[in-house]
C-alpha cells in the first residue's frame, strides 16, 4: 500500500517553479522532475518522517534530500516567503507578534558544534527551542526566527524585527514583550504599540476618543493577537514544526518556511 498522497495542487506548483527552476544544478544538468521532489519534501514535512523513509514514489530519498539541500543552500524558501510579503497579499499596517516552544527529539542534539549551535535550549523536559513569529493583518506568516528556549523574548522581538519588511502602523504583541525599550522602538518605527496589559492603562489616546471608549478601542484591537496564535496552531500541522527533528537550524528553519509559503499560497487561491 502506498503512503504518498499529493500535497500540491497544479496551481500551487506555478508559483514554485520558476524560482525553483532558476537554482541550477553544480554540474548543470536538467533536472528530471522538481514537481515530484517537491512533493517529497513536502511529504516529509507534514508526517515528519526520516528522510530514509520517504516513499519510493517520490524517488530515491538521496536525491530528494539532496536537492532540498541545494534549494536551502540558495536560500530559494526565503526568496519566496519574502516574495509574498512584497505581492501585498494582506494588509500588513496592522502586525502581530508571538512565539512558542517546540521540543527537539533527542535525535536533533547530534550535529556538529552542540546544541547550542544549534538553538536548542534547556528545559526540565529536555532539548528545546523557541520559534518567534511576525504575522501580518491575516494572521500570515511574514518572518520567523529561532532561538534556544531560555532566550527572552526582548532577543527574539529584535530579531524578528530586524528583516527588512514594510513597517507596521500598529504592533500587537502580548507581556512578554513589555518593556520601556521595545514600546520606544516601536514608536520610533512610528508604529502603535498594542504591548501586554499596559495597554489599557496608556495615557495614549488614538482617534482622539473618549477615556472610556478609548479602552474599549485598545482592547478590541489587542485581542487580535489571537490570529498569531492561530498561525502558530496552522503551521504546526506539519509535524516537522510540531516537533524538532531536524539536526541543524537552517534545516528546521526551510520546514518552517515551507509551512509558511504554503500558508500564504493557501491564501492567495481563496
Amino acid at each position: 500500500m502506498s503512503l504518498a498522497r499529493k500535497l500540491i495542487s497544479d496551481e500551487e506548483w506555478v508559483l514554485f517553479e520558476a524560482s525553483m527552476r532558476a537554482v541550477r544544478h553544480p554540474n548543470r544538468r536538467r533536472p528530471s522532475n522538481h514537481h515530484i521532489v517537491i512533493e517529497g519534501i513536502f511529504w516529509i514535512a507534514r508526517t515528519g518522517a526520516a528522510w530514509r523513509d520517504l516513499p519510493e514514489e517520490f524517488g530515491k530519498w538521496s536525491s530528494v534530500y539532496r536537492q532540498f539541500r541545494r534549494w536551502k543552500l540558495a536560500g530559494l524558501w526565503e526568496d519566496i516567503l519574502d516574495a509574498l510579503n512584497y505581492a501585498g497579499i494582506a494588509p500588513d499596517t496592522l502586525q502581530m507578534l508571538d512565539n512558542t516552544a517546540i521540543r527537539a527529539h533527542y535525535h536533533a542534539a547530534g550535529a556538529n558544534g552542540g546544541p547550542q549551535k544549534e538553538t536548542l535550549g534547556r528545559s526540565r523536559g529536555g532539548f528545546t527551542t523557541k520559534i518567534h513569529l511576525r504575522v501580518n493583518g491575516a494572521g500570515l506568516p511574514m518572518s520567523t526566527v529561532i532561538t534556544p528556549e531560555q532566550d527572552s523574548d526582548y532577543i527574539g522581538y529584535d530579531l524578528v524585527m530586524a528583516d527588512n519588511l514594510l513597517q507596521p502602523a500598529v504592533l500587537v504583541a502580548d507581556r512578554g514583550y513589555d518593556t520601556d525599550k521595545i514600546r520606544e522602538d516601536i514608536e520610533n518605527r512610528n508604529a502603535l504599540p498594542f504591548v501586554g496589559k499596559t495597554v489599557l492603562r496608556t495615557v495614549f489616546r488614538p482617534f482622539s476618543l473618549p477615556m472610556r471608549k478609548n479602552r474599549k478601542v485598545r482592547k478590541v484591537i489587542y485581542t487580535l493577537r489571537n490570529m498569531v496564535e492561530r498561525c502558530f496552531n496552522k503551521l504546526k500541522n506539519s509535524r516537522r514544526l510540531a516537533t524538532g527533528y531536524n539536526e541543524t537550524t537552517d534545516s528546521f528553519l526551510c520546514f518552517i518556511d515551507i509551512a509558511c509559503i504554503r500558508l500564504g499560497r493557501r491564501h492567495l487561491s481563496k
